[in-house]
């Protein structure tokens, strides 16, 4: 059953306020790109009430974060959607989901409209048309942006549009807690059950520090990355994980968490690492040149595209350099371009670097690896669908196939506004097949005692950082994936002994998240036997730079 009790609660009398239970026919938790333009689409068709849980403000998302750009094919004169569809094959190393690449690729520049109607601006040249940026991996100049924070304008259009429509209700700082299915009406339910239904989430108010129950008709996951589980990312620290998390413990499919990306290029700043300031990629495909800090290239040593390679081949080259010179990180280099046009393309950067006294047009860029984006997550098809009926999952806590072994650049936000569209015509036209479950019980948290160990907590969140970075980084082995497990086992013991016992509060469910995300990307990890894309094990080298 939901929650916990205890005798303790009969000792001392203690009666809970009632819980809140709230009916929406679209629930959608989070709100990034994915869930914004999902509570549009199904907004727009007036269905029924939307609501759009976060669980800070809608401000703060990976989207925001974004500031390469988004990929779409608009320029036909040079470009072509079977040119895009390949360079995201070659990119995914040739795993990747050939139905959800057509999908999406084929679909962009109708998403890409559907931004630009929501009021998003995408910068363009003096005629009109879209000035396009290319990035590593892509064959074409076919990169849209808006400065080098995209992501921002991309949240702040929708977030305006969010704003603006009646049909829906924004609930900041609502944390969804547990999806809910028949498991919370006591019927017994494992992996092998193939009628699982979800009915809502139970959701922690936090004006009240109580779960409410929140019942759906049609719930979308929508919640993000993993980035935050590891001690240096360019997530913001809400990417836990939760939706890919929650899922699984309610027996939904996850597949392909060993592929997690590291961003070659983050500022290195000891300061600054939680989340660290991410250095575009479009900055390399604008001219910037990898070298060591003394001056000399090394990207020619791995792969013929020099600086322009795709990510995880530039990850493990600079990984492999930082570990052969005893160096903490390597340099970007575009002091050999106009200085005025750097200002121009990148004014964020260029700021950002000068405020720490690095001028990036005389001075070499201080770069490391850092986590960025999580390939794998909830396993859907091509409507969005889980494998949890009535459960849907769009953005970057789901797999849809589209990425395979590693994402192209930009792919990702695109890959959003065209699955949050798929899922919306689908949920859309079987909504009408669902009603309201009444029996679902309120979320039962007699007997339990409010935390007073918030010490354990943060030092149990360092100790996932420190395991997911030392063990299951860049480079892996059984040996390091095995002791990464082991130790994950302890923590999740001790976890959920502890969740037992205490009111649920955001801290303790974002660390259950991590412990439940770290183990599935360890386990992942281990029953993959090759190298292949983002994951690299020296116990089956593949590649050419396995012998480097």
């Amino acid at each position: 059953m939901c929650g916990h009790f205890s005798i303790f609660a009969l000792i001392n009398g203690y009666k809970p306020k009632s819980n809140m239970i709230r009916k929406f026919d679209f629930l959608i938790i989070g709100s990034g790109v994915a869930g914004m333009s999902y509570a549009l689409k199904v907004a727009d068709a007036g269905k029924g009430k939307v609501a759009l849980v976060c669980k800070t403000t809608l401000e703060e998302a990976n989207t925001a974060k974004a500031q390469g750009g988004i990929a779409s094919v608009t320029n036909l004169l040079v470009d072509n959607f079977e040119k895009h569809i390949e360079d995201t094959m070659i990119a995914g190393d040739f795993i990747s989901d050939p139905a959800a690449v057509e999908q999406v690729v084929r679909n962009a520049p109708a998403g890409i409209r559907d931004l630009v109607k929501w009021g998003v601006n995408f910068d363009k040249k003096e005629d009109g048309e879209f000035d396009l940026h290319r990035e590593g991996g892509h064959s074409e100049f076919r990169i849209l942006h808006h400065a080098d924070d995209t992501g921002a304008e991309i949240q702040r259009g929708l977030m305006e549009a969010v704003r603006r429509h009646p049909n829906i209700e924004i609930l900041e700082n609502h944390f969804a807690v547990e999806i809910i299915t028949q498991h919370h009406l006591g019927i017994r339910v494992t992996r092998r059950t193939p009628d699982i239904e979800c009915y809502g989430a139970y959701v922690l108010n936090p004006d009240t520090g109580k779960v409410d129950t929140y019942l759906s008709r049609i719930t979308l996951v929508a919640t993000g990355g993993t980035g935050a589980i590891y001690a240096a990312t360019s997530n913001p620290n809400i990417a836990t994980g939760d939706g890919i998390a929650m899922v699984y413990r309610a027996k939904g499919k996850v597949k392909d968490m060993e592929f997690v990306q590291f961003h070659p290029t983050v500022l290195f700043n000891p300061k600054e690492t939680h989340p660290a300031y991410l250095i575009t990629e479009a900055m390399r495909g604008y001219g910037g040149i990898l070298r060591l800090p003394d001056g000399e290239e090394f990207m020619q040593k791995y792969d013929e595209r020099g600086s322009l390679a795709p990510r995880d081949i530039v990850a493990r080259a600079i990984d492999r350099e930082m570990k052969i010179h005893g160096l903490d990180h390597v340099c970007l280099d575009v002091t050999h371009k106009n200085p005025e046009e750097t200002k121009h393309h990148f004014p964020n950067i260029y700021a950002k670097c000068l405020s720490i006294g690095i001028d990036i047009t005389k001075e070499f860029i201080p770069v490391a690896p850092s986590a960025h984006y999580m390939c794998g997550g909830i396993k859907v098809d091509l409507d969005g669908q889980s494998s949890i009926h009535r459960l849907y999952a769009v953005g970057e806590c789901s797999c849809t196939g589209l990425h395979g072994g590693n994402r192209l650049a930009s792919n990702s936000l695109i890959e959003a506004v065209v699955y949050a569209d798929a899922a919306a015509r689908h949920s859309l036209e079987v909504i009408d097949k669902y009603d309201f479950n009444e029996r679902v019980p309120e979320w039962n948290d007699e007997g339990t005692m409010s935390n007073e160990e918030k010490v354990l907590i943060a030092q149990d969140v360092k100790e996932v950082n420190q395991i997911m970075s030392t063990y299951v980084g860049i480079v892996r082995s059984d040996l390091r994936l095995h002791r990464a497990w082991e130790r994950l086992d302890l923590l999740y013991e001790e976890t959920e002994h502890l969740f037992k016992r205490v009111k649920p509060t955001r801290d303790i469910c974002e660390l259950r998240n991590m412990i439940n995300v770290g183990y599935l990307i360890t386990r992942q990890a281990l029953e993959r036997k090759e190298s292949r894309g983002l994951h690299y094990t020296i116990d089956y080298p593949r590649h050419a730079l396995d012998k480097k």
